[in-house]
């Protein structure tokens, strides 16, 4: 498999897991779903747009690799203080917790598997500009 189409695919992935975990935060009460969402999904519509049109852009790769490292950052957010299911998002606010403690553990995957990806391509990219 090609890097840059590992790259997408990844990303893709991660969109998907920030916008189901996003999602589930929304119908479980834990984020508002009100207007002041508009700033989540103008990122979400960017993340998207570029992953799919100017992957194998400088400037492409640097936004992926900014929002996949705040999508690395969800999971170590949530796990501040009495960790993933305690405290703000107590068992009391969820009746089954899994789903959202899963797609938490796999954002922060995903979303390490694009920042080294993302690293790797620009790294890449530098090299052939060097030879070229």
């Amino acid at each position: 498999m090609k890097h840059p189409l590992t790259l997408t695919l990844t990303s893709l992935v991660t969109i998907v897991l920030f916008s189901l975990h996003w999602a589930d935060e929304v119908a479980r009460g834990l984020e508002p779903g009100t207007f002041s969402a508009v700033g989540g999904l103008l990122i979400l519509a960017v993340w998207l747009s570029v992953t799919l049109a100017f992957a194998e852009r400088r400037w492409g790769l640097i936004v992926i690799l900014v929002v996949s490292i705040l999508a690395s950052a969800v999971p170590i957010l949530h796990m501040q203080g009495r960790g993933l299911v305690l405290g703000r998002y107590g068992t009391t606010n969820m009746s089954s917790p899994l789903f959202w403690v899963w797609t938490n553990i796999a954002l922060g995957a995903s979303g390490m598997a694009s920042v080294v990806l993302s690293v790797r391509a620009l790294w890449t990219l530098r090299g052939l500009r060097r030879a070229g």
